[in-house]
């Protein structure tokens, strides 16, 4: 008895299914990565998004009379365990600052995001701080004191936050925002990040702590 569907008719229905299933989880993906900052927009009093070839956005907006930028960078080095989502929470507001200062947790000196080992001087790291965030700048001299490290230090307690920078064009808060399910990462080598919007609650309080960090710098001033 013949079958009921022959089997070069059968594999190339097959195929067809399996194109139109990626062309919809492409699209899919494409406009999950294009909204990922949508959730965060009313937290500004203007934002604009600009499309990255990454297919996340950049957005950029005002909160409390400040500028601020948000990027999503995903990380897929195959060196990693997993792949990574990073967000970029930065403050350009220029400060009275002529030294970089970077607090980067757990740094492997492969974060695609940082100029954190090209920084000639490290620090030890205070007491206030987790033992494994490192130090580094290019001018000891000219640092913030260690109290107003301190009055922060308690950042790093979220293990998400991966890097604390500030410098004399601003600051700047990265997080881990996601990480690639490791299931479908070892078995498929599917590294899908972004599917749903950063939550409001995850960003609000970095940006409240950009404010708080830019006005204790501002009066603290560069001793000169």
């Amino acid at each position: 008895m013949s079958p009921l569907v022959p089997p070069g008719l059968a594999l190339a229905l097959l195929w067809l299914w399996l194109a139109l299933r990626l062309a919809r989880e492409s699209h899919a993906r494409t406009i999950a990565r294009a909204a990922y900052f949508d959730a965060v927009r009313p937290l500004f009093q203007s934002a604009e998004n600009r499309l990255q070839p990454t297919g996340f956005p950049r957005m950029t907006g005002r909160r409390g009379g400040l500028a601020f930028d948000l990027q999503a960078i995903p990380d897929t080095l195959t060196f990693r365990k997993l792949p990574a989502l990073w967000v970029l929470v930065t403050l350009p507001e220029p400060l009275p600052l002529h030294a970089t200062l970077d607090l980067m947790a757990r740094p492997s000196g492969n974060e695609p995001f940082t100029r954190f080992a090209a920084l000639p001087q490290s620090l030890p790291t205070p007491p206030e701080l987790p033992r494994d965030v490192a130090i580094r700048t290019d001018d000891t001299t000219r640092i913030p004191p260690p109290d107003l490290i301190a009055a922060h230090a308690d950042l790093f307690h979220d293990p998400r936050v991966k890097e604390l920078v500030l410098s004399p064009r601003g600051l700047r808060i990265v997080i881990l925002a996601e990480e690639a399910d490791r299931g479908r990462y070892l078995i498929f080598r599917e590294a899908e990040m972004g599917r749903m919007p950063l939550p409001p609650s995850r960003l609000e309080p970095l940006l409240d702590r950009l404010a708080a960090l830019r006005q204790d710098v501002t009066a603290w001033g560069d001793p000169r």
